[in-house]
């Protein structure tokens, strides 16, 4: 069985210390190896945030460690070594919400990424696949980084745009005048491809499902504002940050709805939908005909 679990803050004689080291001073019946693996394990936390073994500490800060007991002697077998979340958008961060409701997940990413396969944007909501150990977590990125899996989102952006449907082929690199965004205006950029197809006309915007090839930087949002139709919500690619008779939408439009990919374990292919997140379609709704 794991031990009971421990809290303590953090001395003014200790700040500045190493985090694995004070804990080894606190609690020296525990090896300092040991404890190095319960922080790389996610069972450190600082202030309620994961850190490092080599985090400097600084008095005053509460830190909770949960000891992991001893290895089974013969471990249960797990069908799907994956999850997979519907991320909202909400003002805590992912990494803590993942190691609160797993406690040990794949560190194929990092200490500071745990199980993170893929990304989505900021105020960005969807299907966000996790890994739980790191053989699923290789299986996943491999299958990113050849292009296997597929993903589509759902995006309300401004304008009426023409074309039932549209394929945009546009590289994509970071904006050598404003470090924050992303242009699809240099040829120097990485290949990127999106493609659209008009769910729904609303007056003076267009409801979108988009489709992507290729896993850029803001990807979507650079590729619909550099055709003039930039996501509602988007400021930083051009969007209105008020619409007259609308209330403001504090996020993107922008929600991951489908992804498709080989299961790790047995390579059959797994899709996963997420709904409209309940904001963005209680903000349709106020469009007549919008739902």
């Amino acid at each position: 069985m794991a031990g009971a679990p421990l809290k303590i803050e953090l001395k003014p004689e200790e700040a500045g210390k190493r985090l694995d080291l004070v804990l080894h001073q606190r609690f020296p019946q525990y090896s300092r190896a040991r404890l190095q693996d319960w922080i790389k394990d996610g069972r450190v936390l600082v202030n309620g945030e994961a850190r490092r073994a080599s985090y400097l500490v600084r008095s005053g800060e509460a830190v909770d460690v949960e000891p992991a007991g001893p290895a089974p002697l013969h471990a249960a077998p797990e069908e799907i070594p994956l999850t997979v979340l519907y991320a909202g958008v909400h003002s805590g961060t992912l990494v803590n919400a993942l190691l609160h409701r797993f406690g040990s997940l794949s560190r194929a990413a990092g200490e500071l990424r745990p199980g993170i396969v893929h990304r989505l944007d900021r105020y960005t909501s969807g299907v966000l696949l996790v890994a739980k150990n790191d053989a699923a977590h290789q299986r996943l990125a491999e299958q990113f980084a050849s292009r296997k899996v597929e993903k589509t989102y759902l995006a309300l952006v401004h304008g009426n745009i023409k074309q039932e449907r549209e394929r945009i082929e546009k590289p994509i690199t970071r904006d050598p005048k404003q470090r924050v965004r992303m242009t699809a205006r240099l040829a120097s950029g990485r290949a990127a491809w999106s493609e659209y197809r008009v769910l729904r006309r609303l007056p003076g915007f267009t409801f979108l499902k988009v489709r992507i090839g290729t896993g850029r930087t803001h990807q979507i949002r650079v590729h619909l504002a550099s055709i003039g139709h930039p996501v509602v919500g988007d400021c930083l690619y051009g969007a209105p940050a008020k619409i007259a008779g609308q209330p403001t939408l504090p996020r993107y439009f922008l929600h991951a709805h489908r992804i498709t990919f080989a299961q790790p374990s047995t390579g059959q292919p797994v899709t996963i939908e997420s709904p409209l997140a309940p904001e963005l379609e209680a903000w349709l709704f106020l469009f007549p005909g919008g739902v």
